[in-house]
This record gives structure tokens, C-alpha cells and sequence, in this order.
């Protein structure tokens, strides 16, 4: 699938090496985030940052996708709860995410945090705007 524009990146440079990164594109009309790697309290700046660009930007949906995500703690699920709450109060927006790894939807699931964001089983689920499944 093609993106449209492509926005940037940002990586969490950690110690030299590049644990996580946050791609940023728009397809379809959606802002897509792609996450890669380990999202923790050491490298979450980089995505508080890309959503705080994507919410400035105002588009109608966000999609973060994790296909790339193998772990997320608390800290991470922190910045996506508040940046839900802030892209809907901002922009009207919703924030959905895609693709969750076992161990990141583990984590969702324990939260409770699948019950507060629409969940696709991966981007093109997400892009089409069809419900989760």
C-alpha cells in the first residue's frame, strides 16, 4: 500500500543504539504512525512527539501501528491514553491502534486498555475503516 505523503521519523536513540523508532506517513487520508521495536520509559519521547505533530495537524483519524512493536510498558500506554484524550478534545480525532503484538495486547488486555481504544487486527483492517476483527 502506497502512502501518500510521508511525514518523517523519529527514533529513540538509546546508548548509541536505536531501540525504537516511529515512522510517520499518511495514507488514505489517516495520519499512520509505525512503531518498531521496544517502547519504554527510555524511548517513549519519540512517539509523544510524532502524536503531538499528528494532533497539531488535525486529521480526522490516527492510526499507530504496532506491527513492529515487541514490548510497551506502562509509560508508553500512558502517552496513547492521553493522546487519544487530547486528539479528541484537539482535533476531533480518534486514535485507533493496529496490529498488536501478543505482548503488547497482553499488556492491553490486563490495563483494560482494549476496552478504551478500537483495536485492528492489522493497518489494512484500520485503513478501511472496517470494524475490528
Amino acid at each position: 500500500m502506497a502512502s501518500d505523503t510521508t511525514d518523517g521519523s523519529h527514533d529513540g536513540d538509546t546508548a548509541g543504539d536505536r531501540r525504537f523508532t516511529v515512522a510517520a506517513r499518511r495514507i488514505a487520508g489517516a495520519a499512520v504512525l509505525s512503531l518498531t521495536g521496544e517502547l519504554d520509559h527510555d524511548t517513549v519521547e519519540p512517539l509523544r512527539t510524532a502524536l503531538t505533530e499528528q494532533i497539531a495537524a488535525a486529521p480526522a483519524r490516527i492510526v499507530v501501528d504496532c506491527t513492529g512493536l515487541r514490548f510497551c510498558d506502562s509509560t508508553g500506554l500512558n502517552v496513547l491514553l492521553r493522546a487519544r484524550s487530547a486528539a479528541a478534545q484537539t482535533a476531533g480525532a480518534d486514535i485507533e491502534l493496529a496490529a498488536l503484538q501478543p505482548p503488547v495486547a497482553r499488556m492491553f488486555e490486563i490495563t483494560g486498555a482494549d476496552a478504551v481504544f478500537r483495536i485492528h487486527t492489522d493497518l489494512d483492517e484500520a485503513l478501511a475503516g472496517r470494524p475490528p476483527g
